[in-house]
């Protein structure tokens, strides 16, 4: 039972467990905490009043006259004066750096419309040098009061966000993160114009006369993130790079501490992040983190066996996953379905991979004793997913415990 380094007493204590035994040890005990109101997620001894820490162990639960017995003159003891302590939280499905970054940049989560948007992007505008990006993240129309106008299926199109950042790109993603929003400026650094194709498994959406309206669904969102990246390289260092993605750690650990998170399931991350993690977890990082690659088929098979590791940087990091998509999100109109969209007859959503490409995957995965966790959100992609699994599970009959997931 593993014990958070990070205790939090404002208001309860967070522990990172996932049973409790009630037993006298002979271990040193680092950590008494007493006069606690304890929820063990154990049916057979349910509450209790302390514990005992021995390193990063929970080694024993009890009564306060039991625990205190264990404790020496070199152990702290903790009054927790009748609060709450509970096991921590285990984050199932995130994006680690990813969230970090978004503590750096527009919240567009409490937007009542699109006027609330633009208006929170127009004064982002106003205190940026021309030529940065203004990015942003957490939009959803949905949770708009009201239909924007114009619209196309219900989206805004990009004049008005346009208007108010001429000289700046603009890139705003959905709440999904499987879709985003151009302005003007950034689909022109894009080359994106009536002219340009659909990449498979994305959609560039358009008015009647075939222009973009601004909004790039599933692997269309591509086409904005290169051009972003291409811009911003020419003035990113390696050192300027390694501090960004440090500070993004930095923040991401303390948003999960915040919240009691105190293991994190990074739902996909490239191999060079993954590399960075290793760079910093002791230090910047205090949840544990289990994470998926997500990167290309070649990739995998090139650095998938030097990369998998179980418990590494005293168990706070563990890469033994690998993640792949075969389609988007509701939201976004991007899950791929049987039938059409209520609000949308002329779409069933979008196949983002192949499922050939996926089934390659799935074989790289049993060959290199990993678990694969497959995003598939609509019916179709689920009947998909669940065929790749059975094949492949039919391959190799002697395998009984491999734990494969789809996200639903």
């Amino acid at each position: 039972m593993f014990f958070s380094n990070v205790i939090s007493l404002a208001s309860f204590i967070v522990l990172s467990a996932a049973s409790c035994i009630c037993a006298q040890t002979n271990q040193t005990i680092d950590l008494v905490v007493i006069n606690a109101r304890v929820a063990t997620m154990d049916d057979s001894n349910p509450t209790c009043e302390a514990i005992a820490v021995s390193g990063d162990r929970l080694v024993a639960v009890g009564q306060n006259i039991e625990i205190k017995k264990l404790a020496t003159d070199q152990t702290k003891v903790i009054d927790a004066q009748g609060r709450f302590l509970m096991p921590g939280f285990i984050e199932g499905h995130g994006h680690f750096l990813r969230l970090g970054e978004s503590k750096m940049m527009l919240d567009l989560t409490q937007a009542k419309s699109w006027k609330d948007i633009v208006e929170q992007v127009e004064f982002a505008a106003a205190v940026t040098p021309p030529g940065k990006w203004i990015v942003g993240r957490g939009w959803h129309q949905d949770k708009w009061t009201t239909t924007p106008s114009p619209n196309i299926e219900g989206y805004p199109t990009h004049a008005s966000l346009s208007k108010v950042t001429p000289n700046n790109p603009v890139l705003l993603t959905h709440a999904s993160g499987h879709m985003d929003f151009a302005n003007e400026y950034a689909m022109r650094l894009a080359s994106v114009d009536s002219k340009t194709k659909d990449p498979t498994g994305g959609e560039i959406l358009r008015n009647d006369e075939g222009r973009a309206t601004g909004v790039f669904r599933e692997r269309a969102s591509g086409l904005i993130y290169s051009a972003k990246y291409r811009d911003q390289a020419s003035g990113k260092t390696a050192t300027s790079q390694k501090d960004y993605l440090t500070r993004a750690a930095q923040l991401a650990s303390d948003e999960c501490v915040r919240f009691g998170i105190t293991s994190f399931q990074d739902a996909g991350s490239p191999f060079s992040d993954i590399e960075f993690l290793h760079t910093v977890v002791d230090n910047a990082v205090k949840p544990r983190l289990w994470v998926m690659v997500r990167d290309s088929n070649d990739n995998i098979r090139r650095l998938i066996k030097s990369t998998r590791v179980v418990g590494s940087h005293n168990n706070h990091l563990t890469v033994r996953a690998i993640k792949r998509s075969i389609d988007g999100a509701l939201g976004a109109h991007g899950a791929w379905l049987l039938q059409p969209y209520s609000d949308l007859p002329g779409s069933r959503g979008l196949n983002t991979s192949s499922p050939d490409s996926i089934a390659q995957t799935a074989k790289l995965a049993a060959d290199n004793d990993c678990q694969l966790c497959v995003h598939g959100i609509g019916d179709r992609a689920n009947r998909e997913i669940l065929d790749i699994f059975e094949k492949q599970f039919k391959s190799m009959p002697q395998e009984q415990n491999r734990r494969w997931r789809m996200r639903q």
